[in-house]
């Protein structure tokens, strides 16, 4: 499996990014451009996966390390961020929060 660390995340360009965790801790807070495909709905949200390589990231690494093995598996390209959001926020970079 495929991992980056934050660092490593901040120098991609362009690169897609799947947040897996669940819609209420989406919005809360998440990555820049991340877009939300909860871990509980991407096995049937497999038609809205980039068909480009692509990166998964959840709160801590956990969730997102076994959605990239169960989509390796089925040929997509992920690569799992280390740390998560938490570590994101931890290291004091920029979130999103939609407007309600």
């Amino acid at each position: 499996m495929k991992s980056i660390t934050i660092a490593e995340l901040i120098q991609r360009d362009g690169t897609p990014l799947i947040d897996v965790r669940e819609k209420d801790e989406f919005t809360a807070g998440h990555v820049p451009g991340a877009v939300n495909i909860p871990m509980s709905e991407i096995g049937n949200r497999l038609d809205e996966l980039p068909s480009e390589p692509f990166d998964v990231i959840c709160q801590a690494g956990g969730r997102s390390a076994r959605v990239v093995q169960a989509l390796e598996a089925q040929g997509h390209d992920a690569t799992n961020i280390e740390g998560g959001t938490g570590e994101w926020i931890a290291l004091g970079h920029p979130v999103e929060v939609p407007s309600a």
